[in-house]
């Protein structure tokens, strides 16, 4: 008997999302578990190759979904991601932005007295590599899956706006589970995630559904955040509460983040035009 996998995009977007998640969940955690036990020892070498393996998972379903739900073939046209000198330049564009934002915020707070830089080690340049090729993937990653494939499935329900708030929404909570008592410690994090979520969501949206800047902004905001948390290039003065410059020292945990997020959330809006 064959099975008419079409009427899955009929169904409303929490079933069709809660069908996909539970599939890749399926794929997952048969070959994830034995990894889990096999490397248990060494807790970061289990996190690389099994998020490894749920990525190329994911990347998997997605070819075998869009073919059979929806009768696309070329589905990371939908998703933005177009291999385009214009993509390109919007992926640059995107990473020094995102690099801008960082450094900015903490020249502001040296500015102010907050934190102070200090000369950076001998192996800097091999940090600030490394940093790039660490960002540019979890850019890659979580902006095909966020403001990929996860916005694409809202957008066919919802309305613009409320499409871009669910997105965040949903970017926020999932980087935030965590025991619960963390949950109340950190919570500044929690809108800080909210508004990068929206401000992603955004930025596509401004491009004409490219995916280009996302991936960029995205990156640059974790490139910058690594040449200066690995490379140690600030100490902090302790002279305001973690509430200003960042709870953990995530520099847009604090207030200072949160308001520079917020302009950069305001300006991606403005930009687009976007009509509720």
């Amino acid at each position: 008997m064959k099975i008419d996998f079409t009427i899955i995009a009929n169904y409303p977007v929490p079933i069709r999302l809660g069908i996909f998640i539970i599939i890749l969940l399926g794929l997952w955690l048969p070959v994830a578990i034995p990894f889990y036990l096999l490397l248990k020892n060494d807790p970061n070498l289990t996190t690389i190759v099994t998020m490894a393996i749920l990525y190329l998972e994911f990347i998997a379903l997605l070819f075998i979904w869009n073919k059979k739900v929806y009768k696309i073939k070329f589905w990371w046209r939908d998703y933005g991601l177009v291999f385009t000198r214009k993509n390109g330049i919007e992926l640059l564009n995107g990473l020094s932005l995102g690099l801008s934002f960082t450094f900015g915020l903490f020249i502001i707070e040296a500015i102010l007295g907050w934190v102070n830089f200090v000369q950076p080690d001998d192996n800097f340049t091999r940090i600030i590599f490394e940093g790039l090729l660490s960002a540019l993937g979890i850019g890659l990653a979580e902006e095909l899956f966020f403001r990929g494939w996860l916005l694409e499935e809202l957008k066919k329900d919802y309305y613009q706006n409320i499409v871009v708030f669910s997105s965040a929404v949903i970017f926020a909570i999932l980087h935030f589970l965590k025991p619960l008592e963390e949950i109340i410690r950190t919570f500044p994090q929690f809108p800080a995630l909210l508004l990068l979520g929206i401000t992603l969501a955004w930025a596509k949206l401004r491009h004409s559904n490219r995916l280009g800047i996302c991936i960029g902004l995205h990156g640059g905001l974790v490139w910058g955040y690594y040449i200066i948390n690995v490379g140690q290039l600030i100490n902090y003065t302790n002279t305001v509460s973690p509430l200003f410059t960042g709870i953990d020292n995530n520099p847009i945990a604090g207030i200072m983040g949160l308001t520079g997020l917020g302009l950069l959330s305001v300006l991606m809006r403005r930009k687009r035009g976007i009509n509720k």
